[in-house]
């Protein structure tokens, strides 16, 4: 029989069984989906309270019910997920082989987001350079995007990563398009906190002219009146006084810090370090009298802290300013304070520095003896010191001589004043001898006294006779017999000019340090948190870092600066999260 092209009974049968079992899919399909959601919100609240084995948890459960759906996009999301709560709870390599199966294929589109959990996954892993890759492919998705916020926080991000391999410029370039990406979304403050860190960098580097960083500078001064945190407006005014400070543009430094101080009075650590570099700016300004006010304060506030190296350094600078001021006494008290205190904190480029200006106090004060020794002690700290100038060597054994020299002097002008006395008390011996015989000359018979008293009267007469012509000449000779009783080396050589010269005129003798860089900047114990431990999800407040301190070779006064503490550039490596729609 034909058929008449309509479907069989069993036919039906057939696709009503099968129309049940996918709509039973969808269902089962769509209960997962939910399930999925709830986990998925639940490990986002968790994270946000702290409490990462929860959060890796629900992620986990989430992801072990997405492997029973056939979308692979919610796959990928709940690995995404499951990934980046690794790298938050400290386990980036299981977190990277989680995102890495989150990654699409060759064709698949690149997701931000995705980019930058893997860049922080590698941070975490030390491995910069994949670091850097990952996180300069994720700003120029972000950019494409227009999200210029999050376009900022990864050129952060990649800057630090530069900053690890120290690569100066590129961090410098990161930090300027950092500040850029946050001026077109709309964060000035943030923008101008990235300012100051690029400006820091930039003096790093040769690529950048010294006009290029005062205009960077002063763009962060301007956009900084955007800032309502005191704790970041003063951490920034002190950063940028220090970059003035290396350009030695030591007035507009001063004033940086200046606006920084009413800003850290409620912590007591930035007060020290604003005060120390406070004051070392005006030992460089000759205001010392100025200065030794802000050097005490900071000197005590560092002391009450513990921080004893600090605390060297500002005892360092208070002894300058004291020399210069003249009080030579309180001023070897200082370094002698300072002195102990490099030897707490075993700071021996400290030591020495100490050790140079105990030597100038006493050579000011005449006494080259100690002032041998403590040039001597300088030296033998000096031996022991890295990556010090030669000149620095050659300088302290320069003035260890000269101490010889004056001690050699002093001693030959000693002995010829002695000798002068001796001879000067023999010449009164034998007059008074002379004196003596005489007086029993007198005392003879009657018969000489007749011829004396004649002689007496014949030379009355010659005399008078010959006043008007030898007179004279016997007061000329009895003044060059007089000079002939003085020491010759009193009588013939002029004293050193060493010698002569005012105690003023040797103010050269204790002002020559070798200056340390401030970026512990703030010459400059640098106090920087380890740069492996930021979180790269940060507060526009938080975006920032300090420059590595590099010992300077160039001799100045002992300006000490002391750097504020930078954002740590590691911290929980934060990442970002989706939701699964």
């Amino acid at each position: 029989m034909a058929s008449d092209g309509s479907p069989s009974r069993d036919t039906q049968k057939k696709k009503k069984k099968s129309s049940k079992k996918g709509n039973s899919e969808d269902l089962e399909d769509g209960g997962i989906q939910v399930d999925i959601e709830r986990l998925t919100a639940c490990g986002h609240n968790a994270l946000q309270q702290g409490d990462y084995s929860e959060a890796l948890e629900n992620f986990k459960k989430a992801f072990k019910a997405s492997m029973s759906l056939k979308e692979t996009k919610v796959q990928r999301a709940c690995a995404f997920n499951l990934g980046a709560a690794y790298v938050e709870a400290g386990k980036p390599q299981k977190g990277l082989d989680f995102l890495s199966r989150a990654e699409p294929g060759e064709r698949g589109e690149r997701m931000a987001d995705l980019q930058f959990n893997l860049a922080a996954a590698y941070e975490a892993l030390e491995d910069h350079a994949q670091a850097a890759r990952h996180y300069l492919q994720a700003a120029q998705l972000y950019r494409s995007q227009g999200d210029g916020s999050s376009e900022g926080d990864t050129c952060i991000r990649l800057a630090h990563c530069h900053l690890h391999r120290k690569e100066w410029s590129e961090a410098a370039e990161s930090y300027l398009r950092g500040a850029e990406s946050y001026k077109v979304a709309g964060k000035p403050a943030s923008a101008a906190v990235a300012l100051k860190d690029a400006g820091n960098h930039m003096l790093q580097s040769d690529l950048f002219t010294v006009e290029d960083i005062i205009s960077v500078l002063t763009e962060c001064l301007e956009l900084s009146a955007n800032i309502s945190e005191p704790e970041t407006l003063g951490k920034l005014y002190n950063a940028v006084g220090l970059s003035f400070s290396q350009l030695k543009m030591f007035p507009e430094a001063a004033e940086c810090y200046e606006l920084a101080l009413p800003l850290v009075h409620s912590t007591p650590r930035r007060l020290a370090v604003v005060l120390q570099n406070l004051g070392a700016v005006h030992n460089t300004l000759a205001q010392y009298q100025q200065a030794v006010d802000y050097h005490r304060e900071a000197a005590a506030l560092h002391g009450s802290l513990g921080s004893r190296r600090a605390q060297g350094r500002c005892f360092c600078n208070l002894g300058y300013a004291l020399s210069e001021l003249g009080d030579l006494e309180e001023a070897g008290e200082s370094y002698l304070h300072a002195q102990q205190a490099f030897k707490d904190s075993g700071d021996s480029s400290g030591q020495w520095q100490a050790c140079e200006g105990l030597a100038g106090i006493r050579m000011r004060m005449r006494e080259p003896e100690k002032a041998i020794l403590y040039y001597k002690q300088a030296l033998a700290v000096l031996s022991k010191c890295k990556d010090v100038s030669s000149s620095v060597h050659e300088r302290l054994v320069n003035k260890l001589s000269e101490a010889l020299q004056l001690k050699l002097a002093m001693q030959q002008r000693g002995h010829s004043i002695r000798r002068s006395i001796q001879e000067r008390g023999f010449y009164r011996q034998k007059l008074r001898m002379t004196d003596v015989q005489n007086s029993e000359e007198t005392l003879e018979g009657d018969q000489r006294r007749e011829v004396l008293n004649s002689q007496r009267v014949e030379d009355r007469a010659q005399a008078v006779f010959n006043k008007e012509g030898r007179l004279k000449e016997t007061y000329g000779h009895r003044k060059t017999h007089d000079n002939m009783m003085m020491p010759s080396s009193a009588a013939n050589t002029e004293p050193p000019a060493f010698l002569n010269a005012l105690p003023e005129a040797n103010r050269n003798l204790n002002n020559t340090y070798e200056k340390p860089d401030v970026h512990d900047k703030n010459t400059i114990d640098s106090q920087q948190d380890d740069p492996t431990r930021e979180s790269s999800k940060q507060k526009p407040g938080e975006l920032t870092s300090e420059p590595p301190v590099v010992e300077s070779t160039e001799h100045s006064s002992p300006v000490h600066l002391e750097s504020e503490e930078g954002t740590p550039l590691d911290r929980r490596l934060k990442s970002r999260f989706c939701t699964v729609m």
